[in-house]
C-alpha cells in the first residue's frame, strides 16, 4: 500500500466512526451521593419546593421544570397548599481543569469555580488560549425536610464531567440520578450512567434508551 492512500483510509475511518457515532444515544455519567432518614415514601407523597432569593429569576424556570418532572418519576406530587415534604433544589455550573497523567492538571490557570450561590445556579469559568479544553462540570442537589418538623430526612447531589455540555438537558439527567433508589437509595458514593434525551425535533435513537445502572464509583480525583 502506497503512502499516500493512508490520509484517504484514515478519513474513510473518521467517517464511519461519526456515524456508528450519531446512530447510539449518548450516556451521562453522574456521580451520585445520597442520605435518607425515610424508610418509605411518605404518604400523602406531596411536596412544595422553596425557592431561595437567587432562585427567582426567569432563568431558573427551566431548571426547576426539569427537577419537578423528576421529583414526578421519582414518585412525589408537587402540593403547594398541603405539602408534607419541603424541597430545595441547587444547581452549579463551571468549569476544572483537565488532568494530564504525565504533567499533573493543566494549570494554574484562570477557571472560575462557581459556588452553590446559596444553592442557586450560576455560570463561571474561561480558560487562556493556548490551554486545552477543560471539563465542564454540571451538579445538583437535592434537600428534602419534613413540612411538620423541619428535619431534613433525605440529601442527595449528582455531578457530572465531561469535555462537552448540553444545558439544559443534562441538569434533568443529573436530577433523575440524584433520586436514583428514592426513598432508600444504595449507601455511599456510586457512579450512576443515564441517557440523555434527544433534542427536541432531532431524530429519535436507533438504540432505545436504556434504564439508568450503577456502576463502582471511580476513586476521587
Amino acid at each position: 500500500m502506497t503512502r499516500r492512500w493512508i490520509p484517504a483510509l484514515l478519513l474513510c475511518a473518521a467517517a464511519v466512526a461519526g456515524l456508528a457515532g450519531c446512530s447510539t444515544q449518548r450516556l451521562v455519567d453522574g456521580r451520585v451521593q445520597s442520605f435518607s432518614t425515610l424508610a418509605a415514601v411518605p404518604a400523602p407523597a406531596t411536596y412544595r419546593v422553596e425557592r431561595l432569593p437567587s432562585q427567582q429569576m426567569p432563568s431558573f424556570e427551566p431548571i426547576a421544570a426539569l427537577a419537578e418532572q423528576a421529583l414526578a418519576r421519582a414518585g412525589l406530587r408537587r402540593d403547594d397548599a398541603a405539602p408534607r415534604l419541603l424541597v430545595q433544589i441547587g444547581v452549579q455550573a463551571d468549569t476544572v481543569p483537565r488532568y494530564d497523567p504525565f504533567a499533573g492538571p493543566y494549570g494554574p490557570g484562570p477557571w472560575g469555580f462557581g459556588g452553590w450561590y446559596g444553592r442557586g445556579w450560576g455560570f463561571h469559568g474561561a480558560w487562556r488560549f493556548n490551554d486545552p479544553t477543560p471539563l465542564y462540570r454540571r451538579a445538583v442537589s437535592i434537600v428534602m425536610r419534613d413540612a411538620a418538623t423541619q428535619a431534613v430526612v433525605y440529601e442527595t447531589s449528582a455531578t457530572h464531567e465531561d469535555v462537552w455540555v448540553a444545558d439544559p438537558a443534562v441538569y434533568g439527567v443529573l436530577f433523575d440520578a440524584a433520586l436514583q433508589g428514592f426513598p432508600t437509595p444504595p449507601q455511599g458514593p456510586r457512579q450512576i450512567r443515564l441517557p440523555l434525551p434527544p433534542a427536541p425535533g432531532s431524530a429519535p435513537a436507533t438504540t432505545p434508551a436504556q434504564p439508568g445502572t450503577v456502576v463502582p464509583a471511580a476513586p476521587a480525583r
